[in-house]
């Protein structure tokens, strides 16, 4: 899509607030040009231009939240300075030098933090390549004046000599005043202040009866004419010398200060661009700190010509909720090729103005430059005409009545209405007769309709909402009410149109029923009908809302238990794969100790080593061959999980050992005084397994359980069944 935008008028700009805007963003200018330039800005005619400078206030926003922060970029206007360069044979003055030693410093440290960091900042390096790095203008300007602003003794050799002399006669004026004043204050010819300053010369306060007895010369007399300000004839001469020295010193620094600005000159066009360019960051910190303030983002920019914005906020409305500490309702809304025209109703002060302005000025700041407070996922298209008919536009110099306004605003929107407008109308038709003037309302919307044009109107008219329920481009949209309370809910929806609530709001007022009740005779019946249908389906549609937010909320909070018990499910397998895994293991290794004890009992019996040996390779290679199956890597894997599941079970097995009741006393001396003898059946205290006592001897037993044979102390054992006789 091709954007070229003519000029907004000065009345859009009104009616939208983008003025207002314009002066929060510029109490964030560093500097005084850089105020000056947002105060003037206006929206681009250029996309390339446009999507740069957006970029631009990105990256810099972006810069607040990284370690790589942008270098300060305040400065003091040099257009006074810049002039003065223009005219030959003119010299500027030390602060002046000063001024432009510090646009070049600065410049210069942007360009090397912009070069340094171009993969951080690729947009804002873009924009600095424009000027090149320049140490020449600083070195001179340092080099003549120090950073008090003053000229160096050294800027010329004519000026370190006079400047040497200059400090010798003053050392010699001052001591020859110092006599003076010794000598007059013991003949008590001066006042209580003996001594005063005039004219950067040293005076003695010489009592006016004693005038004649001080010789010098008189440069004044205090107030009341009681004491003579004399400058003693020991120092006047002195005086002369230093007046003189003076002019010599003056004389050599203007020449200094007429070469130094014949050295700079040939620069002006190099301070221009810097100016400019140190103002157009400025420009861009300030609008980027302004999007900080407001949570702004840059939306997607779309080649097509669609708007649609989520969570959107009027940038003035935020910023006085904001510091009252109150909440600002957003807003969403969507134009596209299907639903070009949205036509939104519903009754006074529901919000219906703050939207169609929300819509507008976000448009109009996008397209200025400005980041926008919506959410990121937002996408929007620039338009080539912005057309806006907000607020009372009865003009008084005209003397044209509000209807007559508005006619006249048409006209001018009939002219320049196409596929590529944006057009934004508060209050459409009002200001005549409400069935003509609903008419040429509608006519004129049709004609926007034809147009293909793109646009939000906000309408109280029956005969709007039909025709944007009868044409398929066009969709009505209501701002929700409370008809319980009957207060605004500041949330468009759209697809239906809005009840004005006119009685319901009355009643609430206080005006009596019976006058409302005659009112609704005095207009048709299918009127009051379709308005209290539209009603009733806004509190069908504010039910349903309620209904589905619960139900979303239930399946929700559903959803996070079911997610809860899949996990533990999941928990519970893995746990009994593993507990089988670890039992499948215990009988392999079970029926493996019962092999090798067979191997051990034939041997045993023969005592055949060879038999023995070839036994247990033959159990070894049996078991490698089932290994064969798998890797190393697997192999150790699954040693490792079984580790595992037998550490856990170990745990377990410990802390149920912790918390199980401790013998009684009772049943300890029981088993110590338990008498067992070979044959008794017995198992360990803490076992199931029961086997046969074979054999007794100092305090142990040889308990045979089977398919083995184990040693174990007496006070291990429990008594089962005593052998039978």
């Amino acid at each position: 899509m091709e954007y070229s935008l003519s000029s907004v008028s000065e009345k859009t700009l009104e009616d939208l607030e983008f003025k207002e805007v314009l002066s929060q963003v510029a109490t964030y200018a560093l500097t005084q040009k850089g105020a000056e330039k947002i105060l003037a800005t206006r929206p681009f005619k250029n996309k390339e231009q446009l999507i740069h400078r957006l970029n631009c206030v990105n990256e810099y926003l972006a810069s607040f939240e990284n370690d790589n922060h942008i270098p300060n970029h305040n400065f003091q206007g040099i257009d006074a300075e810049l002039k003065l360069l223009k005219i030959e044979n003119t010299f500027l003055e030390t602060e002046a030098f000063r001024r432009l030693a510090v646009i070049s410093e600065t410049t210069n440290l942007l360009l090397r933090f912009l070069r340094k960091f171009k993969e951080y900042y690729p947009t804002l390096y873009q924009s600095s390549i424009v000027i090149e790095p320049n140490k020449q203008i600083s070195e001179a300007i340092n080099s003549v004046i120090n950073r008090f602003d003053q000229i160096k003794d050294n800027a010329s050799e004519t000026l370190r000599q006079i400047r040497k002399q200059i400090a010798a006669v003053r050392q010699k004026i001052g001591s020859s005043f110092n006599a003076a004043l010794s000598r007059y204050q013991q003949a008590d010819l001066l006042d209580e202040i003996r001594e005063s300053v005039i004219d950067n010369r040293r005076v003695l306060a010489v009592k006016a009866m004693y005038r004649r007895k001080v010789k010098g010369a008189i440069l004044g007399n205090s107030k009341t004419g009681s004491i003579v300000f004399i400058e003693p004839s020991e120092s006047l001469q002195f005086s002369h010398e230093l007046t003189n020295l003076l002019y010599e010193e003056k004389k050599e620094v203007n020449k200094i200060l007429r070469t130094l600005t014949d050295t700079i000159r040939p620069f002006l066009e190099y301070l221009t661009s810097a100016q400019n360019f140190l103002s157009q960051i400025d420009i861009i910190a300030a609008k980027a700190t302004y999007a900080k303030s407001l949570d702004a983002v840059l939306p997607q920019i779309s080649d097509q010509l669609e708007y649609e914005v989520k969570n959107a906020y009027h940038p003035l409305l935020y910023i006085t909720n904001k510091k009252e500490k109150k909440h600002t309702h957003p807003q969403s809304i969507s134009l596209n090729s299907a639903q070009r025209i949205i036509v939104i109703s519903g009754p006074n002060a529901g919000g219906k103005s703050i939207t169609l302005k929300t819509i507008g000025l976000l448009q109009l700041m996008l397209q200025s430059g400005l980041l926008l407070p919506v959410h990121h996922r937002s996408r929007l298209c620039l338009f080539n005409n912005i057309l806006t008919d907000i607020g009372d536009n009865q003009s008084i110099e005209n003397q044209l009545s509000t209807y007559s306004y508005r006619l006249k605003n048409m006209k001018h929107f009939l002219k320049k209405v196409d596929q590529q407008t944006l057009f934004l109308i508060d209050e459409f038709g009002t200001g005549s007769d409400p069935e003509l003037g609903g008419a040429l309302a509608a006519t004129f919307l049709e004609y926007f309709y034809e147009k293909k044009a793109y646009g939000l109107i906000t309408t109280h008219y029956t005969n709007l909402k039909l025709l944007a329920n009868e044409l398929p481009y066009m969709t009505n949209a209501n701002m929700q009410f409370d008809s319980r309370t009957l207060q605004p809910v500041f949330n468009l929806v759209t697809g239906e149109a809005g009840s004005s609530f006119t009685f319901e709001v009355a009643q609430k007022n206080g005006i009596p029923y019976s006058l409302i009740n005659k009112a609704k005779k005095k207009i048709e019946r299918g009127k009051v009908r379709f308005d209290a249908t539209i009603a009733k389906l806004q509190k069908q549609r504010s039910q349903m809302e309620k209904t589905s937010k619960l139900l979303k909320e239930e399946e929700a909070k559903a959803q996070q238990e079911q997610t809860q018990l899949n996990h533990l499910n999941k928990k519970l397998k893995d746990k009994l794969i593993n507990y089988n895994q670890l039992y499948d293991h215990n009988q392999r290794m079970i029926i493996l100790g019962n092999r090798i004890n067979d191997i051990a009992e034939h041997y045993f019996i023969d005592n055949k080593k060879r038999t023995l040996i070839s036994a247990l390779l033959a159990v070894v290679e049996s078991e490698n061959s089932k290994r064969k199956a798998t890797t190393k890597q697997q192999a150790k894997q699954r040693k490792e999980k079984q580790q595992k599941v037998v550490k856990e079970i170990t745990e377990k097995v410990k802390l149920i050992k912790k918390v199980k009741p401790k013998a009684s006393k009772e049943t300890i001396s029981n088993k110590l005084v338990t008498v067992f003898k070979i044959g008794d059946r017995v198992k360990l205290t803490d076992g199931k397994a029961v086997g046969t006592i074979d054999k007794i001897e100092k305090e142990k037993a040889i308990v045979n359980y089977g398919t083995f044979i184990t040693n174990v102390s007496l006070n291990q054992l429990t008594l089962v069944e005593t052998k039978k006789l």
